[in-house]
């Protein structure tokens, strides 16, 4: 295995997309202070997952991405692939050729990709892990650390050799199944506890089970007494309801006999109420003759005294005028 290509855009002072290519040898990168030379250490230790702004000379990881010129406009994202030969098949993966690409946005968003392939930074760390080439592995050694691996403690040289001997990943997968041992160990307490809770339980809820057994047959021969009483009253509403069902029958012939004598009586009463309103109508009519004779009759009256009168007078006025033809 070996590191074949690095390519580069948006990372640090690498405002265009740069690709360095490595073949078998020493490949060395030649500049003046300044120039980008550790930067390109710090895309390398970036796309294997540093996760430390201040190991990669910044403040916050968006510190990573082109901050812009006098001359060009600060970019909004940075990405970084490394393609590796696997013809050996050091790496844990079916490909001769494995690419790893990382990129960072300035809205704090990341992706990282496997072989162009959308994967979780564990994978990647996994994946590396005593190869020699991980993110904490001293095969990339930037300015200053051989210094500070000459001065470290022996328990700190202890990872470097380690690293070399791959052993760190199954010290790793120790760590790992420790902690789960340690988790079931805890789940067993809690178990154990929670036992032990419940042994107290027991006698009091042996005590409510067999009351529970008691309300159940009580319940089923309650259930047998309901049913019993519920065909009993069945019966009597159904003997009921035959017995009102005769009689409304008998009601109903019973109304349709009164119901055809109320109709006759009703035709009887519309002639009665037909001739009185005839006799009506003919005491109207004698009452207006009446009327009308009587009215005749008092003019007649008055005639008749008129004439009585005109008659009385002529008598007196010929007994007056017989006295004054003989006198005495």
């Amino acid at each position: 295995m070996f590191l074949k290509q690095l390519e580069v855009m948006g990372f640090k002072s690498f405002a265009e997309r740069i690709s360095v290519e490595f073949v078998p040898g020493v490949t060395a990168v030649v500049g003046p202070n300044g120039s980008g030379k550790s930067n390109i250490i710090d895309a390398i230790r970036w796309v294997l997952g540093e996760q430390s702004a201040k190991s990669l000379r910044g403040s916050k990881m968006e510190d990573v991405i082109f901050a812009g010129s006098d001359s060009r406009k600060a970019l909004n994202i940075a990405e970084v692939t490394l393609v590796l030969d696997n013809e050996d098949g050091a790496l844990p993966i079916d490909y001769s050729e494995v690419s790893v690409t990382r990129r960072v946005y300035r809205s704090g968003d990341s992706e990282y990709l496997l072989n162009k392939q959308p994967c979780r930074l564990k994978d990647i760390i996994e994946l590396f892990m005593d190869s020699g080439l991980g993110k904490e592995a001293f095969s990339i050694i930037s300015q200053g650390k051989v210094e500070e691996i000459l001065n470290s403690k022996p328990e700190e040289r202890r990872t470097i050799f380690e690293e070399a001997a791959g052993v760190l990943k199954y010290k790793s997968r120790k760590k790992k199944a420790e902690n789960k041992l340690f988790e079931t160990q805890e789940n067993l307490n809690r178990v154990n506890d929670i036992l032990h809770e419940l042994e107290g339980q027991v006698e009091p809820l042996k005590l409510q089970a067999s009351m529970a057994r008691d309300y159940l047959e009580k319940k089923e021969e309650l259930e047998k007494f309901e049913v019993a009483l519920t065909v009993y009253d069945i019966e009597d509403l159904h003997k009921q309801w035959e017995k009102l069902s005769g009689e409304f029958e008998q009601h109903g012939q019973e109304e349709l006999v009164l119901s055809s004598r109320i109709q006759k009586k009703e035709a009887v009463l519309t002639q009665t109420r037909d001739k009185i309103a005839a006799l009506d109508e003919s005491i109207s009519s004698l009452q207006e003759v009446l009327l009308s004779t009587s009215e005749e009759l008092e003019k007649l009256e008055g005639r008749k005294q008129v004439l009585v009168e005109r008659k009385k007078n002529s008598s007196t006025n010929a007994s007056r005028g017989s006295i004054l033809r003989c006198p005495g």
